[in-house]
């Protein structure tokens, strides 16, 4: 996979991207990096990349030249039609199956604004997918690219040391995940459960589905909605749902 970022603050990813899963992913090959100030691309002699809006109104806003022009090198470069995602407030909402479909993808290029937005010819006429992670602002979109990437390189094939790893997150099985227990198995009177140390593969894995479906009805029970419950799950739930 190919992923590059345009970014007036091309520093803050030096750290990120080489450190960790994104390093070893690098490492293995699985995935290249490239980060590019697409102020460079700016045809203004000051090298301005943005400017003020029609209108009138508070900020500045990132002009549509630079950031075509920079699309399109990069288009010519690899020879490819990448999928170029604007990270805003304003795009769907981050999930882990978005990022799943993206780990499919053999280009990614990721236009990080800053100020108070884009040209909406940026918008409109330029990306494929727009994406936010949350309910609030940033400064910039660089973090939130950040973010995405790592969600996305920890997927693909030989990235992570056990391939079970990503199928069995958070989000990916449409639940949350179970709780986890390491050694000692009693730490300060606190124990580990039973089940866990009585070798018994079957119980331990209905054990885990259990805390599995309850973690999520405590903490997430939204996601109950589109999961495909089993009846045996449906009783479990109306248990809790009464008190039980």
């Amino acid at each position: 996979m190919k992923i590059d970022f345009l970014t007036l603050f091309p520093e803050m990813f030096h750290g990120v991207l080489n450190e960790s899963i994104l390093r070893k992913a690098q490492e293995k090959e699985a995935v290249t990096f490239n980060v590019i100030n697409f102020r460079e691309y700016s045809s203004n002699k000051h090298q301005n990349v943005d400017d003020y809006p029609y209108g009138g109104g508070a900020g500045m806003v990132l002009t549509p030249q630079p950031i075509f022009d920079a699309v399109e090198d990069i288009r010519k470069q690899h020879n490819s039609e990448p999928k170029i995602i604007l990270v805003c407030p304003q795009g769907e909402r981050f999930t882990q199956a978005k990022a799943e479909q993206l780990a499919r993808e053999e280009h990614l290029l990721f236009v990080c604004g800053h100020y108070e937005g884009y040209d909406e010819r940026i918008r409109e006429h330029l990306v494929t997918d727009e994406i936010s992670i949350g309910d609030f602002v940033l400064t910039g979109g660089e973090l939130a690219s950040m973010v995405i990437t790592d969600s996305i390189v920890r997927l693909l094939p030989g990235v992570l040391g056990n391939e079970d790893s990503p199928i069995l997150d958070s989000y990916s099985s449409g639940l949350l995940e179970h709780p986890h227990y390491t050694r000692p198995a009693d730490f300060r009177g606190l124990k580990v459960p039973e089940v866990l140390l009585s070798g018994n593969h079957k119980l331990i894995a209905e054990w885990r589905e259990e805390q599995s479906l309850k973690r999520t009805f405590e903490r997430r029970p939204d996601l109950l909605e589109k999961y495909p419950l089993t009846e045996k799950q449906k009783a479990i739930i109306k248990k809790w749902q009464n008190g039980n």
